[in-house]
């Protein structure tokens, strides 16, 4: 069936057209992005990218810093996938692809020095902000890595620093302190098939994937982070061509914040 179902889709690709009725590099519609979803979050964003459904929460805490970093504090990120969200999933520990689409968002906004790590820190060597981001697919009916990245900025961008009091944290109130965003790094994944390339693949498209790269960057064009994915090479011809066209539909996607 897998065979049978990429053949299908390849004669598709090359006639420009794919399972769906969409071009090769256009996303799904509609494209919803919605802030401040979850009120015990210190920030909260759901993206929806056609029938995928991901919310994002932000939580603040205050940690010890790093002995090699005493004035910066910093992110973690977490992505849970639920049963709930495709029956592929299963209850337990993260799995690889749970690790894997953690890490593309946390590259993103390291990589790209959205947060300035240093306005972070609360005492030198002793206390620092640690920006605690989860990750939570309502519904995987492909392309997590966009929605993610783009929900976690948006939940960024919503969020507010708890009141500080000494040693306690005190979540029911919040600040009007927001957190700032010093860039706005945009995720694209790029996948290619044959040798076609395609962005906002669906679920049936993601079981004929060759390779994929998901290619972050920020407002300007400049490329800040980038994940390579799936079982085949890339070629630098490959590379280019995906890189032009994550940073050109990175474009898109930023409208909606």
């Amino acid at each position: 069936m897998h065979r049978e179902l990429r053949n299908h889709i390849i004669g598709l690709l090359s006639a420009n057209t794919r399972l769906d009725g969409r071009k090769l590099t256009e996303y799904r519609k509609p494209i919803e992005l919605e802030q401040g979803v979850v009120k015990t979050a210190e920030g909260s964003a759901r993206v929806k990218i056609g029938e995928t459904d991901v919310i994002v929460g932000v939580k603040l805490e205050v940690g010890e810093p790093y002995p090699d970093t005493p004035n910066e504090g910093t992110i973690i990120v977490g992505a849970e996938l639920l049963p709930l969200s495709n029956p592929e999933f299963e209850l337990g520990p993260p799995g690889i692809q749970a690790i894997e689409l953690a890490r593309v968002v946390d590259r993103g906004i390291r990589e790209s020095k959205a947060i300035d790590f240093k306005k972070l820190c609360i005492a030198p060597g002793e206390k620092i902000w640690m920006v605690i981001i989860d990750i939570c697919p309502i519904n995987d009916a492909g392309n997590l890595f966009d929605a993610s990245s783009l929900a976690a900025l948006a939940a960024l961008k919503n969020t507010k620093f708890p009141e500080l009091e000494g040693e306690k944290v005190d979540y029911k109130v919040k600040t009007d302190k927001g957190l700032e965003l010093e860039k706005t790094p945009i995720a694209v994944t790029v996948i290619k098939i044959g040798d076609k390339f395609i962005v906002d693949p669906d679920t049936e498209e993601e079981k004929a994937v060759d390779a994929r790269l998901t290619v972050s960057s920020i407002e300007d064009g400049t490329l800040c982070a980038m994940q390579k994915g799936g079982d085949y090479p890339l070629t630098i011809e490959d590379i280019d061509k995906m890189l032009e066209i994550g940073i050109e539909k990175a474009k898109e996607l930023r409208e909606y914040l």
